[in-house]
């Protein structure tokens, strides 16, 4: 019956605690702003814009959030405590966006140069 409660237990753990035996979903949401930021520090600014905004690209903000991308077509929401960690070429008053969904960023990430 123990082992029954504790598997229960896990079902209902948030999801940010679950894990797939190696990592958290924290630890890889974590793992992937770094990829991002470390992507973005080595993208030429003469190949791509290379970007940070406070503001999306319709004016709004997400408290806690800002929003960072490579021209329109890659771009992520990252926590705002990476702000300084992030040095890009420019600050935008709002955020560049294609209308890209996650599946076009993903593709678009494995197809640039």
């Amino acid at each position: 019956m123990t082992e029954i409660i504790e598997k229960l237990k896990n079902l209902f753990k948030p999801i940010n605690k679950n894990s797939d035996g190696y990592h958290t979903f924290d630890e890889l949401y974590e793992h992937r702003i770094a990829l991002f930021i470390a992507l973005m520090h080595h993208t030429s600014p003469k190949d791509h814009r290379i970007w940070k905004s406070e503001f999306n690209s319709d004016g709004n903000k997400l408290d806690g959030w800002f929003v960072a991308g490579i021209d329109d077509k890659i771009t992520y929401h990252l926590p705002m405590k990476y702000w300084k960690s992030l040095f890009v070429s420019e600050i935008l008053d709002k955020g560049l966006w294609d209308g890209h969904k996650s599946s076009d960023v993903i593709e678009r990430l494995l197809k640039l140069n």
